[in-house]
This record gives structure tokens, sequence and C-alpha cells, in this order.
């Protein structure tokens, strides 16, 4: 702690404890300790360490439970937006993902996919659903349409690795997307399916990504619990 730095020593430890939790040295499920324990170790007064652990509670980072103490719920992931995988962000994070492959079929594509893929409509694509895991925990679903024939992948394969990973050992390169992130409430079925209450805020995403010949090679549309998940953006100034 900085004690001559005009940032409030709360705030100093609030940060360091979301640290902590983001780069996983404080796992999921593990106990903080109490307050007067805490302030105690760090030679800081009780009010200063209550409210540093009260804004991550708000955060959704930590939880008091009764008779157990202050625990560590999970890390928010912060996804860049660049042109990489879910499943490659999670890992790098330390977050431990996991895949269930709810379908793998192929079906003729609609309007919608069809324009994003280039494709006529009613061609057979490769369509893949799947739920997205960070430490056992659902974090997204991810709905894919590929090009038929583009990649000779099943279902464990999908469950083992990332799609983009699979996407690039089959020799194609990856070079561009165009994506639009939005926002909505969360109906009964994506509530039960993402561990989220019926109107829970959740992020949207689709994206079309092409390989370097300028072939879109997927087509995605998936969903983000809120609460375990953001978009960073970098912006700079237009010269």
């Amino acid at each position: 702690m900085d004690r001559s730095s005009p940032v409030p020593l709360y705030y100093q430890l609030s940060q360091q404890l979301e640290a902590a939790i983001e780069q996983g040295r404080l796992a999921p499920g593990s106990l903080l300790g109490n307050e007067i324990d805490l302030a105690a170790r760090l030679g800081l007064s009780r009010p200063t360490v209550r409210q540093a652990i009260q804004s991550l509670v708000d955060k959704g980072l930590l939880i008091r439970r009764r008779g157990v103490g202050t625990q560590v719920l999970h890390s928010q992931v912060k996804r860049p937006l660049e042109l990489s995988s879910l499943y490659d962000d999670l890992e790098a994070a330390g977050q431990q993902p996991a895949t269930r492959v709810l379908r793998h079929e192929t079906r003729p594509a609609t309007a919608r996919v069809a324009a994003a893929l280039g494709v006529p409509e009613g061609t057979d694509v490769l369509f893949v659903e799947r739920l997205r895991l960070a430490h056992g925990e659902p974090m997204a679903h991810l709905c894919n349409h590929l090009p038929a024939g583009l990649l000779d992948a099943g279902p464990d394969r999908l469950e083992e690795t990332g799609l983009y990973r699979l996407i690039r050992a089959a020799g194609i390169t990856l070079h561009s997307a165009r994506q639009t992130v939005g926002a909505r409430a969360a109906t009964a079925e994506e509530g039960a399916r993402l561990g989220e209450p019926e109107g829970a805020p959740l992020l949207t995403m689709e994206r079309t990504t092409y390989d370097d010949t300028g072939r879109a090679v997927e087509f995605g549309s998936h969903v983000y619990r809120a609460s375990r998940y953001s978009f960073e953006f970098q912006l700079l100034v237009r010269p």
C-alpha cells in the first residue's frame, strides 16, 4: 500500500485483490479471512478493508457467506476486441476452459447465414452449437456456421480445443473479421442454460471471419453472461 498516494487505501486494496483474482492467485472458492484479521495483517483500519471488500462484492467477484466468511466467486473475463477465440482467451487468463457440444450437424443455410458466408440460400453448411465453460461454470452459448467441407472435426475434437485452432490446423489462415457487439435480456431458456435468472443482462456478438483469400470461413452468433464477461476496447485519436 502506498500511503503517500492520493488514491484511497480501500481502492488500492480492492485493485490488488481484483488482480489476484483475475490472475488466479485467489482461486474461486478460496476464503479471504475475516475483516479483523485482514486489517491487522495489512496494517489497515477495519472500515478500509470493509469498503474494499464491499466494492468487490458489488462487482460480483466476492460473496459474504454467513458462518463461512468472504469467499472468492470468480473473475470477470475481459476479452480484447481482436481476432481471437474465446477458448484461447480463457486459457490465456488461466480460466480452465471446457466445452460441451450441444449440436453438430449439416443444415441448409438460411438467408441470413447465406449472406454472411457468401453462399446461395439453402446451401448445406455445418452448424455447431456449444456451451463454453470456465472453471466448470457456464460462460457463453456459441452458435457457429461454417461452409460444408471446410473442417473435418467431429464433436469430440470440438470439446477438446477451440474452433479457431481447428480451422488453423486445417491449413486456413485467418485474416480479418466483421463483428457486431450488443446486449439484451436473457430468455428463460438462456437463463437456465447459462445459470442466470430470466431477464439478466447478456452480451451478444455476431462475427463473420475471413481467411487471407477473402473467403468467409465462419459466421458466429454468441451470447455471453454480462456478469462474467466484458469486451475491452482500445480507442485512438484520429489524426
